[in-house]
């Protein structure tokens, strides 16, 4: 079986999330198997389902001036930004369509592992954190590198990963991230001696991903190459 790979360069929040929708409708309808989507997003904070409004620091008027819309999902977690230097991540999973079927915190769990692996190779030792999703630096006190809101509908998943690659760390003084108040923020950038592309971060992404997932990862040039569950067996 194999995992589709698009990379939609820089998309709009709420563009990218009005596809996620229609994709999983499509794989529900078993139209188009598992697929990954990699994008990068103009400034934008969103609110999950667990999100509090007192999460966000910054006023309206600050907000407006910084032209940072405040977009509500049905992910899991609280608040958190995204913007230019981070390399988000959307999975479209049939999670039943694995053997056997993952499970919802063992689908965390391999997130978690395939971004712990991508840090390691440019140098950043990263961790679990008990009780709290999403990757931390060791040591202490550790800091989020990357963090992680799902959804799963009959069985598909939407939402994903963001992992801050070369990230301005001072956005994210713009709310209480994830609603952590005890431990800061940080990207690759920061704790690495050098920054890499997010496209060197997207190759390193995608290659831990088909490994942590069992699937051969195949890039496709846009969503109207993406196959049918059927034509993806191998």
């Amino acid at each position: 079986m194999v995992i589709s790979l698009v990379h939609l360069g820089r998309v709009d929040y709420g563009l990218a999330l009005a596809l996620q929708q229609q994709m999983v409708a499509y794989r529900q309808q078993e139209r188009i198997g598992d697929v990954l989507l990699l994008v990068e997003h103009p400034p934008v904070l969103t609110l999950g389902r667990n999100a509090h409004r007192e999460h966000v620091i910054a006023g309206d008027e600050l907000l407006a001036r910084r032209g940072i819309s405040i977009v509500e999902t049905n992910r899991g977690g609280d608040v958190t930004y995204h913007g230019p230097g981070q390399l988000v991540g959307y999975p479209i999973l049939n999670l039943r369509g694995f053997t056997p079927s993952i499970g919802i915190v063992e689908y965390l769990r391999k997130l978690e592992e395939v971004l712990i692996r991508t840090c390691a190779d440019f140098g950043v030792l990263t961790q679990r954190s008990a009780g709290r999703a999403g990757v931390w630096t060791a040591g202490s006190p550790e800091k989020k590198v990357a963090a992680l809101g799902v959804h799963v509908s009959r069985g598909v998943t939407s939402h994903g990963f963001a992992l801050n690659v070369t990230t301005d760390l001072k956005d994210f003084d713009l709310i209480v991230p994830c609603g952590i108040r005890d431990r800061g923020v940080t990207s690759i950038e920061a704790e690495a001696n050098s920054a890499p592309s997010l496209e060197d971060a997207a190759n390193q992404v995608v290659r831990h991903f088909g490994r942590v997932f069992g699937r051969q990862m195949v890039w496709v040039e846009s969503l109207d190459d993406l196959e049918t569950p059927q034509q993806m067996m191998v």
